[in-house]
């Protein structure tokens, strides 16, 4: 997997952080409003994350507006909405040297700048 950073452009936390990590060069940027993930990235996200439960972004207004809140959704239920519909996927994501850094805590932001560095 190349060197990739997703992220939503209309993201304030996503762009603050894209500046924090100074991204190389050989970073690609993927807005994934305007390029949706490939089923191949959310393969190899899943295999990084554990299962796309943890890729899923339950702060997203569609899920509560589906009423998504309410279900019980399987691994096959979250990788399909996750392909659907770019708000679902927990961002930024950096991918750096077949590593995969998901979310915006503060020590995965921290743990990614010592990828980088």
């Amino acid at each position: 997997m190349k060197n990739l950073f997703i992220y939503l452009d209309s993201c304030s936390t996503c762009q603050r952080i894209k500046n924090e990590l100074h991204l190389p060069k050989d970073v690609a940027l993927q807005n994934t409003k305007e390029q949706a993930l490939t089923v191949e990235q959310l393969k190899f996200l899943k295999e990084q994350a554990g299962s796309y439960e943890a890729l899923f972004n339950r702060r997203a207004q569609l899920y509560r507006g589906r009423g998504l809140h309410e279900k019980d959704l399987s691994d096959t239920d979250y990788k399909e909405l996750l392909l659907e519909h770019y708000t679902f996927i927990k961002r930024p994501i950096l991918i750096y040297n077949g590593e995969a850094f998901i979310g915006n805590s503060k020590k995965v932001v921290a743990d990614a700048k010592v990828a980088i560095s």
